[in-house]
């Protein structure tokens, strides 16, 4: 068993599953690593448990009883930011994309490997913590706020504006957008952006960094059709663009 991980405090994690003997075991199996994690088992209680409690990570369940995930994923989104993973007993494709449209940041397919769940939730609640401490950039380090013109991404705030608006974006957009845009002017390969925000070798096949690409592209004020922004560069990868 993996030895209990030593962070700052004690991650909050809310899990979101009807079958309460793989809850309880999923929960004993973090805790021993960890994580403070409370169930929820029924979907409709699950939107103002993660409304009221605001958890570092929600693991969340696809079929569930009373809401599914998918609907809880896209009415949770205008008021909590965290990294939400969807768990789904499904093998179609058409799941995996709709989870990631409603604003999941990852997704686990069932039934579920505590370690590699565990280590899917360590991964995104690092980069959730890696920012500096009040803004300060770190000598030597890649700079904390980057702006093109209207646009400006803030990796010590996770925040990001266009024309001084605050732009609405998931953990996971947000970590795309900083990656594309601390590599402006470089093309990244879908495996470099893969490995880079999941922490895994790329399959080829998942469509989760082209689904974020299209739903990050309309926020920052990109065209969907004719982006000028963050291009897609044909059977290489995707390009942000420094002066659009």
């Amino acid at each position: 068993m993996d030895g209990v991980e030593q962070t700052n405090e004690s991650w909050r994690i809310l899990i979101v599953e009807d079958d309460e003997r793989l809850a309880d075991l999923t929960r004993e199996y973090l805790e021993t690593n960890g994580l403070t994690v409370s169930l929820e088992t029924h979907g409709g209680a699950a939107v103002e448990r993660i409304r009221n409690e605001q958890p570092d990570l929600v693991v969340l369940d696809l079929m569930l009883p009373g809401e599914d995930g998918l609907s809880i994923c896209r009415r949770v989104r205008p008021f909590y930011t965290g990294p939400i993973i969807m768990l789904t007993a499904r093998t179609d494709d058409l799941d995996q994309v709709l989870g990631l449209e409603m604003g999941a940041d990852d997704y686990i397919g069932k039934p579920v490997q505590p370690r590699v769940l565990l280590a899917r939730i360590r991964a995104m609640l690092r980069r959730v913590d890696t920012s500096p401490v009040n803004g300060q950039e770190p000598a030597g380090e890649e700079p904390v706020r980057l702006q093109f013109n209207d646009l400006v991404v803030d990796r010590s705030m996770r925040e990001a504006w266009l024309s001084d608006e605050s732009i609405d974006l998931t953990s996971a957009e947000f970590d795309l957008l900083w990656l594309l845009a601390s590599n402006a002017g470089r093309v990244l390969s879908r495996e470099e952006i893969f490995t880079a925000l999941r922490g895994i070798e790329y399959d080829g096949q998942d469509r989760s960094i082209d689904v974020r690409v299209s739903r990050i592209r309309p926020k920052i004020g990109d065209d969907p059709i004719h982006p000028r922004r963050i291009k897609t560069v044909r059977s290489k990868g995707y390009l942000f663009v420094k002066e659009a």
